[in-house]
């Protein structure tokens, strides 16, 4: 080897050396991975890049094994008393007739219990139901309650809710919408599968994909109907057109209930009770003004959203006080801080106002 080849050697050895390092490094910055320390004048060996192993992520079956120890601390966590579940539901503002018909349900399947522990004939227990009613009315709140009472009555396992939409049941191809309804009925088993505005499974019509959601959703029913609910809410009329559209439904959903919009004054209820959880009150005269605001604003319903529209005018009002203490007009202090006025009120509805103007002049652009 002449001296050229040597050299030539001899860099490539050096460039090997260098590029080994960057590796060790690169692995170090990417996975955490620190390099091998080199000893003074060592020569370098080549080393091979280090990248992690399956042991750096959990595996499929590590995953599995967790989710099933998950899914059995569900199962295993003790039901709530049925005391305190009645509690909170009557402890909700409004919902008059909503309460009576949970109890009548309760005092039913605690009847079927009792029957069938002394060996009893009983009823099939068909406890899907049908929420209907304007928007903000409670139907989630209440669904979330039922899932719990369920679980407590021993109707369900776990007693938890999983809510969808349209858009988490229907696909874009053929077959694959029964998959991912399939998926959402799986993380529902041994609860609640809450579906809202469920009439857009139906009103579609030609060749739209959610009837075979729709199809897949009524196997499951009947198919898991000993640890699986199904509730399906929406607008009242839409609701009764959806069950009515399918024999299927007709049979599995036979019960019915109709939340009510809220009146003013329940409404009042709602807003004062969200002051006292976050440490406002209203200022005097602010709830005559609260209520002209309310009258107002809720002839709209749709728009409106009873108990959603006075949590939206909650947040938009103590928005609306921070702007106001800061401008530094008055001392702040507790009660300052506390205190709502007829101002931070009015300040918030006009900030709904202008939003809706803002989206009401994007949609005029984009049309």
């Amino acid at each position: 080897m002449d001296r050229k080849d040597e050299i030539i050697q001899m860099q490539n050895e050096i460039m090997q050396g260098l590029l080994n390092q960057r590796m060790q490094l690169l692995s170090e910055d990417l996975w955490g991975i620190k390099p091998v320390s080199l000893q003074d004048n060592e020569p370098t060996a080549p080393i091979s890049p280090v990248f992690p192993t399956a042991e750096a992520a959990p595996t499929e079956a590590q995953q599995a094994e967790q989710k099933e120890e998950e899914k059995k601390q569900e199962e295993e966590a003790p039901a709530e008393s049925m005391e305190d579940l009645k509690k909170e539901l009557h402890g909700y503002i409004g919902l008059d007739t909503i309460k009576s018909e949970v109890d009548s349900l309760i005092n039913w399947i605690e009847i079927c219990k009792a029957r069938k522990e002394h060996d009893l004939p009983t009823p099939d227990l068909s406890l899907h139901m049908v929420f209907s009613g304007n928007p903000g009315t409670g139907k989630t709140m209440v669904a979330r309650l039922m899932s719990r009472i369920y679980k407590s009555l021993g109707v369900l396992s776990k007693g938890h809710l999983v809510e969808v939409d349209r858009s988490g049941l229907v696909a874009g191809y053929v077959g694959q919408t029964a998959i991912k309804t399939d998926e959402v009925i799986k993380k529902a088993m041994g609860g609640v599968l809450f579906i809202d505005e469920a009439y857009a499974l139906t009103n579609r019509g030609g060749t739209d994909y959610g009837q075979e959601a729709v199809d897949t959703l009524l196997k499951a029913m009947e198919d898991h109907r000993e640890d699986l609910v199904v509730i399906v809410a929406g607008y009242t009329e839409l609701m009764k057109a959806f069950v009515h559209s399918n024999p299927g439904l007709e049979s599995r959903f036979n019960r019915f209930m109709f939340f009510p919009d809220y009146t003013i004054d329940e409404m009042v209820g709602i807003f004062n009770m969200r002051c006292g959880k976050s440490g406002y009150t209203l200022a005097e005269g602010a709830e005559d003004t609260l209520r002209d605001i309310l009258t107002e604003e809720s002839k709209d319903v749709e728009s409106f959203g009873n108990a959603r529209g006075v949590r939206n005018l909650f947040e938009r009002a103590i928005a609306a006080q921070a702007d106001r203490l800061a401008k530094g007009e008055e001392e702040i202090n507790k009660d300052t801080l506390m205190r709502l006025k007829s101002e931070d009120l009015r300040a918030a509805l006009e900030d709904k106002k202008a939003e809706a103007g803002e989206k009401e002049e994007e949609t005029g652009k984009e049309l």
